[in-house]
């Protein structure tokens, strides 16, 4: 479970500053699909790196587990990122001059995962994206639907609690996007993986369980989607 609590973001100071998130809670259930829906600007990628670790707000709790990363030295942090957690982001950030081998294995390195034990890992993870032919190739020289695979690769490479993704389907065409979300989605159930999409897509939303959408720093609203229970929509009052 993930549980929010009170979280605000303020960037800037005095006159100049500007909050990007203002007093947001909810929670989100072990193993749940949940779309963060806003527009640019929103304040939605904020909160993902605020309830990853990558950014820390100035108030508020996130407690996963139990535990609340943001009390977390820098370092405890990093590693409970790389065992728990797994990015993917619109842009892939792979290393282009490294092989599709050497980005998958960077989180297993990161977690000090023994040099043996990787190499399984890694051809798991290449063979549930329909990679494993490119593992020795550079990853500037796959198309970009197979950039984006490689970045899924990367993330469940380690076998994650919780996988966020920012736009992942954003810079693909609908053909490739939809094989990216089916991947997603598919891992998302099979593992009981939490998956948290960031988005502005409301058809890619639309296939998550709970969506939550943030407007000017808020949440403004939780819908609750999951066909075994009853439909709903609450109001988020700050």
């Amino acid at each position: 479970m993930i549980e929010v609590k009170n979280v605000t973001k303020t960037y800037g100071k005095k006159q100049n500053a500007f909050i990007a998130l203002d007093n947001v809670s909810f929670t989100i259930p072990d193993g749940a699909s949940v779309a963060i829906l806003g527009k640019s600007g929103s304040g939605k990628s904020t909160l993902m790196h605020a309830m990853s670790g990558l950014d820390r707000p100035e108030k508020g709790e996130v407690v996963i587990d139990g535990e609340d990363i943001l009390k977390l030295k820098t370092k405890q942090v990093d590693k409970f990122r790389a065992s728990k957690i797994g990015f993917i982001f619109q842009s892939f950030f792979v290393q282009a001059n490294e092989t599709v081998s050497d980005n998958v294995s960077l989180p297993l390195e990161i977690a000090d995962i023994p040099r043996g034990e990787r190499k399984k890992k890694i051809q798991a993870a290449l063979e549930g994206v329909d990679l494993s032919e490119k593992i020795g190739s550079k990853a500037k020289n796959l198309s970009g639907g197979q950039k984006q695979r490689l970045a899924v690769a990367r993330a469940i490479v380690n076998s994650p609690q919780i996988i966020f993704a920012d736009e992942p389907t954003g810079n693909l065409d609908s053909v490739t996007g939809d094989k990216v979300e089916k991947m997603l989605f598919g891992y998302n159930k099979k593992n009981g993986v939490t998956l948290i999409i960031v988005t502005h897509d409301p058809e890619l939303a639309a296939k998550c369980d709970i969506q939550i959408n943030i407007k000017d720093g808020k949440v403004e609203s939780i819908r609750d989607t999951k066909p075994a229970t009853k439909q709903h929509t609450r109001k988020v009052v700050s």
